[in-house]
Order: structure tokens, then sequence, then C-alpha cells
């Protein structure tokens, strides 16, 4: 015991920066575990659009949701969100929603206030657009 001691007292900073990464992946571990949305593939996307009915809500500026989107994607911004103004999306509470922002960070604050609003399966694009790129799946330019 008294060699970690002195380890950790000669090596204080390297052991600080470790303590903040262990706090960091438990927190990351139990966000993820106790969130309301789940996470999901572009493959897993384009099943729940095919399979299930499943709607793809973009939350990304109106600029950006122009440049390109998901084919029938909802535009919805997070402020309408958090604002509890759902759209057309307010009559498919019990399809699956999968909420997509350009790199899949910003969705996930718009997929808990879903869920928490009464949507029952809500997912976020992992990677957002950015991972739908990559796949090589269709972007739709141009319309609103």
């Amino acid at each position: 015991m008294q060699e970690y001691i002195a380890f950790f007292q000669e090596n204080m900073i390297m052991s600080v920066v470790w303590v903040g990464l262990v706090v960091a992946l438990i927190m990351n571990i139990v966000k993820t575990s106790t969130a309301a949305y789940k996470e999901i593939t572009a493959s897993e996307t384009t099943a729940l659009i095919n399979r299930e009915n499943g709607v793809v809500v973009d939350i990304r500026s109106k600029d950006e949701y122009k440049k390109g989107h998901i084919t029938e994607a909802v535009h919805i911004l997070p402020s309408e969100i958090k604002s509890g103004s759902f759209g057309s999306l307010e009559n498919r509470k019990s399809d699956p929603i999968i909420v997509v922002c350009k790199t899949g960070q910003t969705a996930q604050e718009s997929a808990n206030l879903l869920a928490k609003a009464g949507f029952e399966k809500v997912s976020v694009l992992k990677n957002g657009l950015t991972a739908w790129s990559e796949a090589n799946l269709p972007l739709v330019r141009g319309k609103k």
C-alpha cells in the first residue's frame, strides 16, 4: 500500500488524469444505460424506415437540411422540440423515431425530450449524417 501512495505522490498529474478518465468513463456508461433513447447505425436506420414505418427527424439548421437530408425526413429544429411543438410527429408517437444531426451529438438532447414527451421508440443515428454519408446512402437535396 505504501508503494501506491508513494507512486501517486511522485506522479500527481498522471494520477489525477487517470482518475478523471475513469470517472468520465463511468459517467458515460451510466448515461448511455439510463438514456431514454438508443443509438443505432445507418443500416439499422434503413431497416426501421423500410420495415417499421420509422420517421427520421432532422434537427439541423434549415440551410444544412436543404444541402442534403435523408429521404422523407421531417425537419424540426431543437428549439421547436424544446417548446413542445412536434408538428406532423404528434400522431406518430408509437412509430420508431430516429433523430438525426450532423455528428450525432446534438441529437441526444432532442431524443431525450421526445422520449419524455411520450414518443415510445426514440433512437439517435450514431455519428449522424456523417455515418449516413460514409455508408454511401442517398441524400435528397434542395427541398424543404
